[in-house]
């Protein structure tokens, strides 16, 4: 089990998803060897079982699950592999490993990278224009912006352009205490995943408040792109980057969402 998890540094040291993938499919693949993935109890929760035996992480740490419903979507993406099991196709499964081996020893690291992202987020940078870009940020953000103060108690500051502004300490702070009520290492490691992929702790902390939807969010954290699309056509190899990365924010949501 190892093996099949623990070999994917050349896959992952790419900061490009769909390299990541290329990477891999070059790489000979492990054959199936179970015929059936199931749910199984533990004193703790629950875990995955192949054919009876236990899933473990790449760190060889039980795969133990605090909920059924978690527990049943990582077996889905084992049952759903076909000849070869491909790690790049079991994005829960990625993300419940990364909870267990490293975010559960050292929780308040993942907790400041978010809040890093927050003190250059996203939906606080607004163009100068043209005009109906301008309207696009503000019809998007603009709404989080007025639900972090009132929901959260605290006000973000807002800039034209790229040059950087400084954040109030006491919004950081705010984000921080809430981020502080998600203390289960998957849900941090759901809510990391929100805030790499749009930029934006804001709006991770809009889908983990139920403010937004994943759905929501992932649009308004491609206001920008969407609209260079809509001006000069859409790419081939960045909307398959794209593809790829709502593929891992939706395994996210779903994981997050299994939680509760």
């Amino acid at each position: 089990m190892r093996d099949i998890l623990n070999d994917l540094s050349d896959m992952l040291s790419d900061a490009d998803p769909v390299r990541r993938a290329q990477i891999k499919s070059r790489q000979e693949l492990p054959k199936r060897f179970y015929e059936k993935a199931e749910v199984g109890e533990t004193q703790e929760g629950f875990s995955i079982l192949l054919d009876g035996k236990p899933i473990r992480t790449p760190a060889k740490k039980l795969l133990e699950l605090p909920t059924k419903k978690l527990a049943a979507l990582i077996c889905e993406e084992w049952n759903a592999q076909r000849d070869e099991i491909n790690p790049v196709t079991m994005p829960a499964t990625r993300l419940v490993n990364t909870a267990i081996d490293g975010i559960a020893s050292d929780p308040q690291a993942i907790v400041e990278d978010i809040l890093r992202f927050a003190g250059t987020d996203l939906i606080c940078y607004r163009a100068d224009g043209p005009q109906r870009l301008v309207d696009r940020q503000t019809e998007h953000w603009d709404p989080v912006i007025e639900w972090v103060h009132t929901a959260l108690g605290t006000r973000f500051v807002l800039a034209e352009g790229v040059m950087h502004v400084e954040q109030p300490k006491e919004a950081i702070t705010a984000i921080g205490i809430h981020l502080s009520g998600f203390d289960n290492p998957i849900a941090l490691a759901s809510l990391h995943t929100f805030t790499t992929l749009t930029g934006s702790a804001l709006l991770a902390v809009a889908i983990a408040k139920e403010y937004l939807t994943a759905e929501e969010a992932w649009a308004a954290a491609h206001v920008d792109e969407d609209w260079n699309a809509e001006q000069w056509g859409e790419d081939a190899q960045a909307k398959a980057r794209r593809d790829f990365r709502w593929g891992e924010m939706q395994a996210a949501d779903r994981a997050f969402k299994a939680l509760y």
